[in-house]
Formats: C-alpha cells, sequence, structure tokens
C-alpha cells in the first residue's frame, strides 16, 4: 500500500512538472485576415397577390 501512495505521488509530481514546463513548444499563433465586409442579402421580393375575383356568384336555383 506504501509503495502504491507513492508511485501515485511521484506520477502526479511528474506530470504537474511536465505540465509546468516552459521548453516544450516556442511556437506562436497567427490571426486570420479580417473577414471582408458584405452587404447583408435582401430578400426575394414578396409574390404579388392574384387580383380579387369580382365575379358574382351564380344565384342558388
Amino acid at each position: 500500500m506504501k509503495k502504491l501512495i507513492l508511485a501515485s505521488a511521484s506520477a502526479i509530481a511528474l506530470f504537474g512538472i511536465a505540465a509546468c514546463s516552459d521548453t516544450a513548444d516556442n511556437t506562436t499563433t497567427q490571426s486570420t485576415p479580417p473577414a471582408e465586409t458584405t452587404q447583408p442579402a435582401t430578400p426575394p421580393p414578396a409574390e404579388a397577390t392574384p387580383p380579387a375575383d369580382t365575379t358574382q356568384p351564380a344565384p342558388a336555383q
């Protein structure tokens, strides 16, 4: 049991040191170019409604 605790503490310490290391990566990231400004899309024109039906219905018989 004592060896298991010692091994766990050693592993945690090893990972802690590896995570805080400063020599792993010296690369930097580059920003992306700004997006082109575009005009918002205009909605499609509304479809015209057909003219109202003005004919009179046939009288009931």
